[in-house]
């Protein structure tokens, strides 16, 4: 199996399309983690994007690609460690072109995110612990995401939407008979859906979990991290 982060990797060393399109998609899922890390290091609003903005383009060009370890590494470990030396470059700050300066790559929305950070808990969360709780979130609403749409190829999404809050808590405990009657299913058939959305969702999680990673035997040990960054 070869993931998303393998794909760019190999980019590295190449002009291969299709390692482009990886990190694209990638650094278009994960911006919002770095953006709130830059933000809880200090940055305002306005440097926050543009410092983002660039490092996303600096990434696409491949300044930080070429000293990645092909042998290790994960891309939100390396997303992290890569921020943080562009932070600490003081000529990468001076030169972070002003609001965009007609380079862009990943859409940022900078109403949106600062919107999102300004929810985030104000305590004495460090930016670090920030990013791993961000990716951790993001990554889960991905997941939700393309469970949606698979459920609304099919029809279902009204089924999805009944039945999402089913992925959290103990199955004992769900209200089995009372979403029976307002989706108009039997018990048994809601017992059913929910066991095979939830088995689902794990193999989305996993899936998602796989692009991001650069081997397969890392997938079990990322799933980990995520619900530790939950703090479950």
């Amino acid at each position: 199996m070869t993931t998303h982060w393998s794909l760019v990797l190999a980019a590295a060393d190449c002009e291969a399309s299709h390692g482009r399109e990886a990190l694209a998609s990638l650094c278009q899922i994960y911006w919002y983690p770095l953006y709130a890390f830059v933000r809880r290091q200090g940055h305002g609003p306005q440097d926050a994007q543009d410092l983002t903005q660039e490092f996303f383009l600096r990434l696409l060009e491949k300044d930080y690609l070429g000293d990645v370890d092909r042998s290790k590494g994960k891309f939100r470990s390396f997303l992290l460690v890569a921020m943080k030396h562009f932070l600490s470059n003081q000529w990468a700050r001076e030169k972070t072109l002003k609001r965009g300066g007609g380079r862009a790559f990943v859409p940022l929305d900078a109403i949106s995110a600062e919107d999102r950070y300004r929810r985030e808990p104000h305590d004495d969360e460090t930016p670090e612990r920030l990013f791993e709780r961000r990716w951790a979130l993001t990554l889960l609403d991905q997941v939700l995401t393309r469970l949606g749409e698979e459920y609304a190829t099919t029809g279902r999404r009204a089924l999805f939407e009944q039945l999402r809050g089913c992925l959290a808590g103990d199955s004992a405990s769900l209200p089995y008979a009372d979403l029976a009657a307002r989706i108009g299913m039997s018990e048994g058939a809601v017992k059913v859906a929910v066991h095979r959305l939830r088995r689902r969702y794990r193999g989305v999680l996993r899936d998602e979990i796989a692009k991001t990673v650069a081997h397969v035997a890392e997938i079990d040990d990322e799933i980990g991290q995520l619900f530790s960054a939950l703090g479950q």
